[in-house]
């Protein structure tokens, strides 16, 4: 096989203090690379800047003019992560032999690419970058990550366990994952979708080059109910499952009291307390679901675009 020509794609967002020390070790990375074979030397870095508030454009401005191997596209506005990815992606598409999606904090390992590079040697169509230890983590960070992966799994949606977005795609794996026409994306449960040959490389998670962490809990939350509710319909069946048990057990309270009223008993105010509040509970629980996909319907039936392309550098 030829030396691939690779395509490298990061999301930015307000990383003008990383991606300075980004750029440095992804030159010197694709540099030895280069030298040594294993990429054409018409590999690019495409730089994404999902609508930044500081001076990250301006970086990446910088770093075109310096190496022509840095292309840059600016959006126009705040897509989010998913989509500044996407958008990367879909600008690569048709350009590269393969492509690799990495962060711009670069807590994800670069060394990796060498064994990313060589699977896709192998015949491997989709390597998934995962990590072999969480010892960096807090606690708390543990747990949460943990939990959300068998969370997932439970609601049905195949993931690959300790991955984020660190993987290559080939060519066609790329075309192939573009051509989803889902504006509700969550690439994690998308890409194992293609089914094509997959491998793994493990690397150990550093921590952030510089700058402020752009995933609190806030976000992870919210990522965690897009990534289910994209990708599983569990949630509602789950839902018509209790339902259909407090319904029974609502019918059941009811023969109670109606048992205790033939026979002269005070049938209480309590058990009609509880099944109110219960009964109530579950309905509420019915309607957020409920509301929450058809909230991903309504989204995905305005077929708005991924992302609004601002500018994109490149080479003439």
């Amino acid at each position: 096989m030829n030396a691939p020509k690779l395509f490298i794609v990061i999301p930015c967002y307000n990383e003008e203090e990383a991606l300075p020390i980004t750029a440095a070790r992804l030159t010197e990375l694709t540099d030895d690379m280069i030298g040594k074979g294993l990429i054409s030397d018409k590999s690019r870095i495409v730089l994404v800047d999902d609508g930044s508030k500081d001076k990250t454009w301006q970086v990446i401005t910088a770093l075109h003019e310096k190496d022509v191997r840095f292309r840059g596209v600016k959006l126009a506005h705040n897509a989010g992560h998913m989509k500044a990815l996407w958008a990367g992606m879909t600008l690569s598409d048709g350009e590269c032999d393969c492509l690799i999606s990495i962060d711009a904090d670069l807590q994800d390992d670069v060394n990796a690419m060498y064994g990313m590079i060589a699977a896709y040697k192998d015949g491997a169509d989709v390597v998934a970058g995962v990590r072999s230890s969480r010892k960096t983590d807090s606690a708390f960070k543990r747990m949460t990550a943990q939990g959300f992966y068998k969370l997932m799994k439970k609601m049905g949606v195949e993931m690959v366990y300790d991955h984020a977005d660190y993987r290559l795609l080939s060519a066609r794996a790329l075309s192939a994952l573009l051509s989803f026409g889902e504006v509700n994306m969550f690439l994690r449960g998308m890409v194992p979708m293609l089914g094509f040959n997959t491998a793994t490389v493990e690397y150990e998670r550093g921590v952030r080059v510089a700058g402020e962490s752009k995933y609190p809990l806030k976000k992870m939350v919210a990522f965690a109910v897009d990534g289910i509710t994209s990708l599983s319909v569990k949630p509602i069946r789950m839902i018509t499952t209790v339902g259909i048990i407090a319904a029974l057990v609502g019918v059941g309270l009811g023969i109670e009291a109606l048992v205790k009223v033939i026979g002269g008993q005070d049938a209480g105010q309590i058990a009609q307390s509880m099944s109110v509040w219960f009964l109530g509970g579950c309905q509420l629980t019915a309607l957020g679901v409920v509301g929450e996909y058809i909230g991903k319907i309504y989204l995905e039936t305005k077929r708005r675009p991924k992302f609004i392309l601002d500018t994109y550098l490149k080479e003439d």
